[in-house]
């Protein structure tokens, strides 16, 4: 090919530019556009409840049942918050969640995170037989033991106390407890065996090596457990008798029906955008540890 030959433009001829340029998007773009749309239409249904949720709190009491349904509230109905706030010790209920649930997370990161490591890496006779029977504990339903349970802690004297809700977070959960060993087998050894020949114990591994490294992983302990603890109506419901120590979750029931509250719809759609809060930051706070831990899940070295 001469230099004049490289040097001159090329020249498509005009039908080759006509269909290039009416062949619309490839197969991957158009496959990428409608993976969006069906995105955010499904979000666009699992938002309705939420949307819901919010004009039910914005309404009057005469509002929330007509048919067909007013979905925006003309004008808004914002002392909605207020008032729900005020029948009802809501910043007392917040600050017993707040209580129970800070160490109840403390309680369950400690010691599933160190109860994993061991399973993970100290060898010991039985070990693998034990880790087998805390599996197990898991096809237990919580029903099965919620009798016993109760009786043991009313032996001890604990029923009407936060002890019940934060004790057993300090001796493990077998999900959460299997979950940080696998990603601490996924961690090299020789960063292990590096640490032992500088003379550090199996705690000082544990505590310098071992946590930073599933830093993800615990964040996602941490924002389960929250999760699990903030919204358990359950246990705060059959421990506690007072209502200076109920929880949020409990609190939201005083407005279904209470006998000094009565059924509000609109206030207790009201009070659980208030009590929902908490857990949006948390997720979005957490969201990016979250996701990393599930991208790295089941990664070896």
């Amino acid at each position: 090919m001469s230099e004049e030959t490289l040097g001159r433009p090329i020249v498509l001829p005009a039908e080759s530019v006509q269909r290039a340029r009416f062949r619309g998007p490839s197969r991957s773009v158009r496959i990428k556009i409608v993976s969006f749309l069906i995105l955010l239409i499904g979000a666009a249904i699992i938002m309705v409840p939420f949307f819901w949720m919010i004009t039910t709190a914005l309404k009057e009491a005469s509002d929330v049942y007509l048919y067909p349904p007013v979905w925006i509230p003309i004008p808004p109905r914002i002392s909605n918050v207020k008032e729900a706030m005020t029948l009802v010790p809501f910043w007392r209920f917040a600050l017993n969640s707040g209580i129970i649930v800070s160490l109840v997370m403390l309680g369950t990161l400690l010691s599933c995170s160190f109860s994993a490591y061991g399973f993970a890496r100290l060898r010991a006779p039985g070990r693998d037989f034990i880790f087998l029977l805390v599996l197990a504990t898991m096809m237990l339903p919580s029903a099965v033991t919620l009798v016993p349970t109760y009786i043991a802690f009313n032996k001890l004297g604990w029923i009407n106390s936060f002890k019940p809700l934060i004790v057993p977070a300090f001796f493990g959960n077998p999900f959460f407890l299997f979950m940080l060993r696998q990603f601490y087998l996924s961690i090299p050894k020789e960063l292990e065996e590096s640490a032992r020949i500088d003379g550090a114990s199996s705690y000082r591994i544990w505590w310098s090596i071992m946590l930073p490294l599933t830093k993800p992983a615990l964040a996602t302990v941490a924002v389960f457990t929250f999760f699990g603890t903030y919204n358990d109506f359950l246990g705060p419901l059959i421990y506690l008798s007072d209502q200076s120590k109920q929880t949020v979750a409990v609190a939201l029931s005083y407005f279904n029906g209470s006998p000094d509250v009565g059924p509000q719809m609109h206030l207790l759609m009201a009070m659980t955008l208030v009590a929902s809060i908490p857990s949006l930051l948390v997720f979005i706070f957490a969201q990016r540890y979250f996701v990393q831990s599930i991208v790295t899940t089941g990664l070896k070295g």
